[in-house]
């Protein structure tokens, strides 16, 4: 394993390297700055937005919707998957249907759930929800049907009913499929909210990017898009430690996922 110390010290090195660059190429002209704002000009409008203090209610929209659709998302996906991997006949009948739903871009539903739902809330949690899903749904899925034959077989020869299997054997299984599945499940919740604000809302941190580019201000595109980063980033780390937690029962993929 690679030195942490030293990782962080080469991400850190590379981000400066190319922030310099940056400033260096607005500042001599050599980036137009109506498509390039200078990184400096950025972090002054990121201190701006918190000191005057009205990002917090974007952020906090942000991140209402986004958990919302995280949460529901992964409940549905988790018992979609479980149901149909039990049920294989159901499954076979279901499959073009799901492959169907899941190949539609989410882009293009954003209209649809702006006339069912309006530019409030539920049009970014359903967006969000569609993206989540499909995520869970899969890993689930795939988790039970990779149950060891040998394992169930003995579990049913020791009197193991629907119940008990289901609890001592097939959620076991689907276990770390599920916690894998959690980040991109985040990412994925994220996107869904952001797209579903950019395309129409009146809050959230699309709507700041949205606002900031109908008005041609580079400045402030930039800047809700490193606050974006910045919040997506620190969901991840979120996620890696309570998925490093529920993974203790497996030290070494626990460790390995830290």
């Amino acid at each position: 394993m690679p030195n942490k110390a030293k990782v962080r010290l080469w991400q850190v090195g590379i981000l400066l390297v190319f922030l310099g660059l940056w400033e260096w190429g607005a500042r001599t002209g050599r980036l137009d700055k109506l498509y390039f704002a200078q990184p400096s000009e950025i972090a002054a409008r990121i201190v701006k937005w918190f000191s005057e203090g009205d990002i917090y209610r974007h952020l906090w929209v942000t991140s209402v919707e986004m958990l919302l659709a995280f949460v529901i998302g992964t409940l549905l996906g988790v018992a979609m998957g479980l149901w149909l991997a039990l049920s294989p006949p159901v499954a076979a009948v279901l499959d073009p249907y799901i492959k169907a739903l899941n190949s539609i871009p989410r882009v293009l539903l954003a209209p649809i759930f702006t006339i069912w739902f309006g530019l409030g809330m539920l049009k970014m949690i359903a967006l969000g929800i569609t993206l989540v899903f499909f995520v869970a749904f899969f890993n689930t899925y795939q988790g039970v049907r990779e149950v060891n034959p040998v394992v169930l077989a003995n579990a049913r020869m020791l009197g193991a009913d629907g119940g008990r299997l289901l609890r001592h054997v097939y959620l076991p299984s689907a276990a770390s499929w599920i916690f894998s599945s959690l980040r991109t499940s985040i990412g994925f919740a994220v996107i869904g909210a952001v797209i579903g604000e950019y395309l129409g809302s009146a809050a959230g941190l699309g709507y700041i990017i949205q606002q900031a580019e109908g008005v041609f201000d580079t400045t402030g595109v930039f800047a809700g898009i490193v606050v974006l980063m910045v919040f997506v980033l620190a969901l991840d780390y979120l996620v890696s430690r309570v998925e490093a937690q529920l993974l203790r029962w497996r030290p070494q993929e626990a460790e390995a996922r830290s």
